[in-house]
């Protein structure tokens, strides 16, 4: 996942030609020793009728970028790991599929 790099720091989800500025939008996630680690969403895709999220350290843009589900609740939105690997398997594939597209 870290290969992939998107120079917006937004989910508009294609290339641009043209130059311009966009806000980057923050999550702060705790992993798992409990520390908040500040992330950076990069882009979102659709997968069969869901939409995931590729999510990158702000600080470390070198470290592997993490893929989660989104959902809405309640009018905002939720982000869930993927714990079904067959989801995990289609989604990675989708991905995949869109760093290669983006290379052409």
């Amino acid at each position: 996942m870290s290969d992939h790099k998107h120079e917006h720091g937004d989910n508009c989800g294609h290339d641009h030609d043209h130059d311009h500025e966009h806000e980057e939008i923050l999550l702060t996630l705790t992993d798992e020793n409990g520390q908040d680690v500040e992330m950076v969403l990069v882009e979102t895709f659709d997968v069969q009728d869901n939409v995931y999220a590729l999510l990158l350290e702000r600080n470390n843009p070198e470290a592997d970028g993490i893929i989660l589900r989104m959902e809405e609740e309640d009018e905002e939105m939720v982000l869930y790991n993927i714990e079904d690997e067959a989801e995990w398997n289609r989604v990675e594939a989708a991905y995949n599929e869109l760093v290669a597209s983006s290379q052409e």
